[in-house]
């Protein structure tokens, strides 16, 4: 009998040829889950777990989310409202019982269908990902040749992002006790806040993540167009389905689902044309490594209240646990920093569980890339401002205020 992955790779091997996949080609239930993903957990099990009670046990205890339950039927169960899709699970099952979600032949059949334009959205951690001489112009080239119309890079809207949270920082933080925890980047530390340290939620600005801005900025200018996030992160598959954000994006696609269909259709990148359209400064493009965001933050407030008493203190973490210290530290009042950035990557997103590079080698193309954007912030970037003004902010300011794109109410 086939294994699921055989079974994928020939499904993605038909759909990527033009195919249309038939519900009784996945004879087995559980593969449903290729074709409509969306109904689906962000982990799949593809068959009953066969482990010792006590491994069963490990495994639940060993979930920083608490998402993972022994059950005597199926060996374990995983809720799906405590899963964020962080991966560990996927990725510490010996026998390969758990995969991640794959969205990519309902990304295929979503272009075949689509009404309106289509645009691939790419996380700030892609530059390096397929191959050292994959650059964004050729990049852009393969999604074309995927059938996108366009490749749209979310660094940019990181540069909207760390403007506001800069402007909420220089807005509220007027004391020496005061602080701020980043909203922006990953939904697995806001997560955490949420679940398990939520009486610091007040403390979290209410920002959409880049992705969200991203998406949501395409669907207001081309309301039909279908937007595909890709990265290097499960987790994004869970933020694009929360109710409250799921106006933005249409599909996540992680780097090694990529991979995949470029394989499965013969693009090779590197031996493709340039189409260059960089706009991001360095301050967006470096939110993919730990760090990133906080300095980002810390330059645009600097730029924005150069006068400013009170500056930006950061603190960081990567990884669950070393986010879980930082937050408890944080609780007992045993910090002086005032800007707390959490990833829940270590090395942050460049170290995220799909991405297809070392996140060493990863930090290193971050900061290649940011080290040649034409504008060290978001407030020197023109087109920042320009896509502002046709959003229908007048001011820079305006970005505090309510807006429908970049605010979330978190509850």
């Amino acid at each position: 009998m086939a294994t699921f992955d055989e079974i994928y790779r020939r499904l993605l091997s038909k759909a990527a040829q033009g195919g249309k996949i038939e519900e009784r080609e996945c004879d087995m239930d559980d593969l449903n889950c290729l074709l409509h993903p969306g109904a689906y957990p962000l982990v799949w099990k593809v068959g009953a777990c066969d482990c010792p009670p006590e491994r069963r046990r490990e495994c639940a205890d060993g979930c920083e989310f608490g998402a993972i339950r022994p059950n005597g039927k199926d060996g374990i169960e995983i809720d799906p409202k405590e899963c964020v899709g962080c991966c560990a699970c996927v990725n510490g099952c010996d026998r390969e019982k758990l995969k991640a979600s794959r969205d990519v032949i309902a990304v295929l059949d979503a272009l075949r269908d689509r009404k309106g334009p289509a645009y691939a959205l790419i996380a700030p951690a892609f530059t390096g990902q397929l191959g050292p001489g994959v650059t964004p112009g050729k990049l852009r080239t393969a999604f074309k040749r995927l059938g996108f119309d366009g490749m749209i890079e979310v660094a940019l809207f990181a540069d909207i992002l760390t403007l506001k949270e800069a402007l909420e920082f220089d807005k509220n933080i007027l004391q020496e006790s005061d602080y701020q925890l980043t909203s922006c980047c990953c939904p697995m530390w806001i997560a955490m806040i949420r679940k398990v340290y939520h009486e610091l939620m007040p403390h979290v600005p209410g920002a959409v993540s880049p992705m969200v801005a991203c998406g949501r900025t395409v669907k207001s200018l081309y309301p039909e167009a279908l937007t595909v996030f890709v990265g290097p992160c499960i987790a994004k598959k869970a933020e694009a389905r929360e109710q409250d954000v799921a106006d933005a994006v249409d599909y996540v696609l992680t780097f090694q689902e990529v991979r995949d269909v470029f394989e499965a259709m013969q693009i090779e990148p590197d031996a493709l044309p340039e189409d260059d359209k960089d706009h991001s400064s360095r301050a967006g493009r470096i939110y993919a490594r730990k760090g990133g965001v906080s300095e980002a933050v810390k330059a645009t407030v600097s730029r924005l209240n150069p006068d400013r008493k009170i500056t930006v203190r950061t603190q960081q973490a990567d990884g669950v646990p070393a986010c879980r210290e930082m937050l408890t530290a944080l609780r007992e009042g045993k910090t002086n920093a005032n800007f707390f950035e959490g990833m829940g990557c270590a090395g942050g997103c460049v170290g995220g569980p799909k991405a297809l590079i070392d996140r060493g080698e990863g930090t290193e193309y971050v900061e290649d890339y940011g080290a040649q954007a034409a504008y060290p912030t978001p407030i020197d970037n023109p087109y920042v401002i320009e896509l502002l003004h046709r959003l229908g902010f007048d001011t820079v300011e305006s970005l505090i205020e309510h807006s429908d794109i970049f605010t979330r109410d978190f509850k």
